[in-house]
């Protein structure tokens, strides 16, 4: 009798052991949403101290029998999908759907989110995202991703488990124009490195991806009308390697698949300078009528179109009249910079001209700061990148600013001078060198109001692959978004750091090759 006394009172506490633990197990913290580290930084965060749980079974809903929100409720599945092994499907529903779920849903009357911006509500038992358009729908996903822990960009099923802090985030861009650039012709990068480079763009909010398709280097875009320019211009690049250039279908694969992202893409033909790979295809834009010889240096400003000759002209119409038609966006950008062997007095009115030309075909102009010598259309923008003269005198013409300062923005210069890639004539730019500025107070004269946005270029000189190009873009990149979409006031270097920290796991986990700055206290380090 003893002896079953006392078995019974040992399965007792076994069994409230086992309980206990099952209890511990499953109970969580509560969540703080406002300590998720976000980029870029979001306006507004109201955590309400509990957790959303992706769970099997589950499945995103969109608003109605929308095509374009099925695309973006598919585009979070199939990022979702690898790792969690959940085979999420994509729904439709007229109301909210039943708890556990994901639902994308457009509502009308926020201005204060404008295009872009979006509000995301997250319950134990719905995460909710609601956007004026789909744009900003599909800024809020980038936001559902990052709130989910870094394992979830996986290729390959992981564990999880699936958790989302709740509360609510508001959120929209201080800047309209959030970009970075990427020079393809000092070396030649192929089609699925440019989706790579805008995958990057999307995952942190930017919305402009810049290729700078033409420069002494190569020619980097099929131009029918003028064949050579690809076939000759396109053949080399710095150091002599084979070089390359984009189709025409090759580039409208490119502009699609930024579209789908709701990123737009900024083709740049450089010009009057920065052209012997076009002096090189056709002798007759010479003055002399001699083509030049292919140029595989890095010197800049010895070349320039004859801006005398009228065949100039008709070769810029062409080059531009069918560059406008495979863009969808609404700009053309026409260099303008560095045009040391154009002399001034015949620069203004090729410039003058090359505008209105871009205006005939539906376009706007973007030019380097150097444009602002000439009388600037309306909606014309000068992209500030050296000269602080030149930009003030964009803005006095009533021009908007694109803030590009190449001792702060320029993604080629090096972080130290101990890193292997990259130049520093600009500058060595370290992480906190390139976040702590504010484009509405670094040019006196040139607020806020007088500004697009910002964009981060990167020029290859130095960049061969794409382990270069993330190592120079990355960590950099997600702090030049957060100046683009967070205001000044709301950010804070000490503060940002911390966040930049905790996305090393994410870089590592999306196969990143990032440099590993020693002012940024990374996650695992002391």
């Amino acid at each position: 009798m003893i002896i079953k006394k006392w078995n019974l009172i040992n399965t007792v506490f076994i069994f409230t052991v086992l309980m206990l633990m099952q209890i511990s197990c499953t109970t969580r913290m509560p969540s703080d949403l406002s300590k998720e580290s976000i980029i870029p930084k979001p306006v507004e965060v109201t955590p309400t101290g509990d957790y959303f749980a992706l769970k099997g079974g589950i499945a995103i809903y969109v608003q109605e029998e929308s095509d374009e929100l099925a695309k973006i409720g598919r585009y979070l599945a199939d990022r979702l999908n690898p790792a969690t092994g959940y085979n999420i499907e994509v729904k439709t529903a007229l109301n909210e759907p039943r708890p556990g779920n994901i639902f994308l849903k457009l509502s009308s009357g926020d201005e204060i989110l404008g295009d872009e911006g979006y509000k995301l509500i997250i319950t134990k038992k719905l995460l909710k995202l609601e956007a004026n358009n789909p744009e900003g729908l599909f800024r809020g996903v980038q936001t559902i991703r990052q709130l989910l822990p870094a394992a979830v960009e996986f290729a390959v099923k992981q564990d999880g488990p699936w958790e989302i802090a709740t509360g609510t985030i508001v959120d929209y861009p201080a800047y309209s124009y959030r970009g970075a650039m990427l020079d393809v012709s000092r070396h030649f990068f192929g089609v699925d490195d440019v989706k790579r480079f805008t995958d990057f763009l999307a995952y942190y909010k930017m919305n402009k991806l810049h290729l700078h398709l033409s420069d002494d280097q190569g020619w980097r875009i099929e131009i029918k009308s003028w064949p050579n320019l690809a076939i000759i211009g396109g053949s080399t690049q710095v150091g002599g390697g084979p070089g390359g250039y984009y189709t025409q279908e090759q580039y409208a694969d490119i502009v699609q698949y930024a579209n789908e992202q709701y990123i737009t893409v900024v083709p740049e033909i450089d010009m009057p300078g920065h052209t012997n790979a076009a002096l090189a295809s056709y002798a007759e834009l010479n003055c002399d009528g001699k083509a030049r010889e292919l140029y595989t240096g890095t010197e800049v400003g010895f070349s320039t179109l004859c801006t005398h000759k009228e065949i100039t002209y008709k070769f810029v119409d062409d080059v531009i009249r069918e560059l406008a038609a495979m863009t969808t966006g609404p700009y053309i950008h026409i260099g303008g910079d560095e045009t040391h062997a154009t002399k001034v007095e015949d620069f203004i009115p090729f410039i003058n001209r090359v505008q209105d030309i871009v205006a005939s075909h539906g376009k706007k102009v973007i030019g380097w700061d150097e444009i602002a010598l000439s009388t600037l259309r309306p909606n014309s923008i000068a992209q500030h990148w050296a000269n602080v003269e030149n930009a003030n005198k964009a803005v006095s013409q009533g021009a908007k600013v694109l803030m590009s300062p190449a001792t702060r923005a320029y993604i080629d210069m090096q972080y130290d001078s101990t890193t292997p890639l990259g130049l520093h004539w600009a500058a060595y730019i370290e992480v906190d060198d390139a976040y702590n500025w504010d484009p509405a107070t670094l040019v006196t004269g040139i607020g806020k109001e007088n500004i697009v946005g910002i964009e981060a270029p990167l020029w290859t000189e130095t960049i061969k692959n794409m382990n270069d190009i993330e190592y120079m873009v990355f960590p950099r990149l997600p702090g030049y978004a957060e100046i683009g979409w967070t205001l000044a006031h709301a950010r804070n270097w000490d503060e940002y750091k911390h966040r930049l920290s905790k996305h090393g796991d994410r870089f590592t986990v999306m196969d990143i090759n990032y440099y590993q700055s020693p002012r940024v206290p990374w996650a695992g380090e002391k």
